[in-house]
């Protein structure tokens, strides 16, 4: 007869096994983002105003871009106590916008063709909390032509009787 091999269990393999400690979540990172619209408005949406921290209806902003560039690739939105030279954000429906269309234009963003998302970047500039905006160009969606059943009539047909 041949020699078994028996696996044993012990009374502790018969017991529920214990919860692990749970690890604490980490708040998940919010993306702050926006749109400029198609006459030049820059567009925050009401869940991007509530994490900002801000109340754009009472803050004056300074507006700039990289010196040296001709096309922004990114605007910087700075908040000022002076009434000279700063624009201030309007209420819209469930936004807030500012309208920048000639800066825009000047600065080579073409919004009227374009549609430009930004996500915005808290930064530190001369002891403020400023917005870095990054645009970039909207990907235009491929449209897939259609291949299902054909609708409609039926082409009409060439008849061979005549």
């Amino acid at each position: 007869m041949k020699a078994i091999n028996i696996h044993f269990f012990s009374p502790t393999e018969n017991q529920q096994p214990t919860a692990k400690a749970e690890k604490a979540a980490k708040p998940a990172k919010l993306l702050l983002t926006g749109y400029i619209s198609s006459v030049g408005k820059l567009v925050l949406p009401a869940k991007t105003v509530a994490h900002l921290g801000v109340d754009l209806s009472k803050t004056g902003f300074k507006v700039g871009m990289d010196e040296g560039k001709r096309k922004a690739k990114s605007l910087y939105l700075v908040p000022s106590s002076s009434d000279a030279e700063t624009f201030t954000f309007e209420k819209a429906a469930k936004s807030y916008t500012l309208a920048l269309p000639f800066i825009l234009t000047k600065s080579g963003v073409d919004f009227a063709k374009t549609k430009y998302d930004f996500t915005i970047r808290l930064f530190e500039f001369e002891g403020t909390t400023a917005f870095a905006l990054q645009l970039a160009p909207e990907a235009a969606a491929v449209k897939v032509p259609y291949t299902g059943k054909p609708r409609g009539r039926k082409p009409r047909q060439a008849s061979d009787a005549e």
